[in-house]
């Protein structure tokens, strides 16, 4: 546990805190080394030469009249209401102000030889003198102000803190409204949206920030564009000549062997499979693809349907779980894409299950094959590639679980792929039950 606070707020709180109490720290000791010190050395020294003179004084009267002389000098400074206040005062010591100032007198006392003890009277201090053999108090009223503290310094210190704390979440709430609005926008582009621009005004530092989270939206708009227009295009341009040699291959069947055309034709199917691939993740993120309320129970069992159409049979567990609002033809498309990679690089049983909990609904696929190592979860869910298994098996672009991924952060969910158990690979598209606008 650390006492350094994370938030902003606290460290920007704690800094203009800490450094008022060490300007009022560094303030009292100026004033301490600069004003008091000096006036006390100053008030020290008329005192001392005071008392030597009274000091003098009383030597030269005769014995007999110098109590009467102290008792006169005594009255003179005396406040009648000081003293009805000292009288129901408890005694306490001297306070530090006092002890610099008797340390003061005393010094310069000793050096005229004299020899002094000092006590408090009520409020004042008095000082006691040894003449000719006998002792007399001697009192010094008013020398010094009667508090040391009178809690301005404290009162000062409190407010100078509660001012530093109100800039601090001034400060605070100045930066955090572009912080705010950047964390949106990069947790939008994340989900692979758009985030509005964020505004370029405000202070240097920030509106920096901003214009260049600006740009980087605006070149990562222009690459997806070329390269959206790029696997368009190339795939568009494809289509032609694999039609016609799909119609070359059916000419072809009646006159050459049976295996070679049957060869041909999977071929054609392989590459048309492939030119699909590159459509589908060139158009993923279209946002005119229509949303609507589905059920990931019904998607699973209207998969498993036509994939059962085509040879495939699939087991299915189709949990319970509520209707959400989705791109219902970009969904599906992803959980075909789950399905043809368990069938392609997998071995059966391929399984389907589908559930919610609180916060998401899911679609899983589960098969008996090889899986993927943990170490290359995390690629395979990037374009284009493959691991080494896939590789050398089955054909494809790479692209199956990387339209996945881009669907899954379309809608705010994600792709999770683990270890099926005892083996295979089991994976999970999850979407939110509540999908960010």
């Amino acid at each position: 546990m650390t006492l350094w606070p994370k938030s902003l707020v606290g460290r920007n709180a704690l800094l203009l805190v800490g450094l008022i109490l060490l300007a009022q720290l560094v303030s009292g000791l100026l004033i301490r080394e600069l004003i008091i010190k000096p006036r006390v050395d100053q008030i020290a020294d008329s005192v001392a030469r005071n008392i030597t003179a009274i000091r003098a004084g009383l030597q030269a009267l005769p014995e007999a009249d110098r109590a009467a002389f102290l008792d006169a000098f005594r009255q003179a400074g005396r406040d009648p209401t000081r003293d009805a206040e000292d009288a129901g005062e408890e005694p306490r010591g001297l306070m530090t102000l006092e002890r610099l100032f008797v340390r003061s007198v005393s010094a310069r006392l000793a050096a005229n030889d004299t020899e002094v003890i000092w006590r408090r009277d009520g409020r004042s201090l008095a000082l006691h003198l040894r003449i000719d053999g006998r002792g007399y108090w001697l009192p010094l009223p008013d020398v010094l102000p009667t508090r040391e503290q009178t809690g301005a310094w404290l009162v000062a210190s409190l407010a100078s803190a509660l001012l530093a704390l109100l800039g601090a979440l001034a400060i605070q709430r100045r930066i955090q409204r572009p912080l705010g609005a950047l964390v949106d926008a990069t947790a939008a582009l994340g989900r692979g949206k758009r985030p509005p621009p964020l505004g370029e005004d405000g202070p240097t530092e920030i509106a920096t920030v901003s214009r260049s989270f600006n740009e980087l939206v605006r070149s990562l708009e222009a690459i997806e564009r070329e390269r959206a227009l790029m696997l368009a295009g190339v795939s568009h341009d494809l289509r032609t000549p694999l039609t016609k040699l799909r119609l070359g291959v059916e000419i072809l069947a009646g006159e050459s062997d049976p295996g070679i055309a049957a060869s041909l034709h999977r071929s054609v199917a392989e590459m048309d499979a492939v030119i699909g691939q590159f459509l589908d993740f060139a158009r993923v993120d279209d946002s005119a693809v229509p949303t609507e309320s589905l059920t990931m129970a019904s998607l699973a069992r209207d998969i498993a349907a036509s994939f059962a159409d085509q040879g495939h049979a699939l087991e299915v567990d189709a949990g319970p779980g509520p209707a959400v609002s989705m791109r219902a033809a970009l969904v599906r498309r992803a959980a075909v894409n789950l399905v043809e990679n368990a069938l392609r690089h997998g071995r059966p049983p391929v399984r389907l299950a589908t559930g919610s909990d609180a916060a998401s609904v899911w679609f899983e696929v589960t098969d008996a094959g090889a899986g993927i190592p943990a170490a290359e979860i995390e690629a395979v869910k990037q374009p284009f590639r493959r691991t080494g298994a896939a590789r050398s098996g089955a054909p494809g672009a790479g692209l199956g679980l990387a339209i996945v991924e881009r669907v899954a952060r379309t809608h705010g969910g994600s792709l999770e792929l683990a270890a099926a158990e005892p083996h295979g690979l089991r994976a999970r598209l999850r979407l939110p039950k509540h999908p960010p606008a």
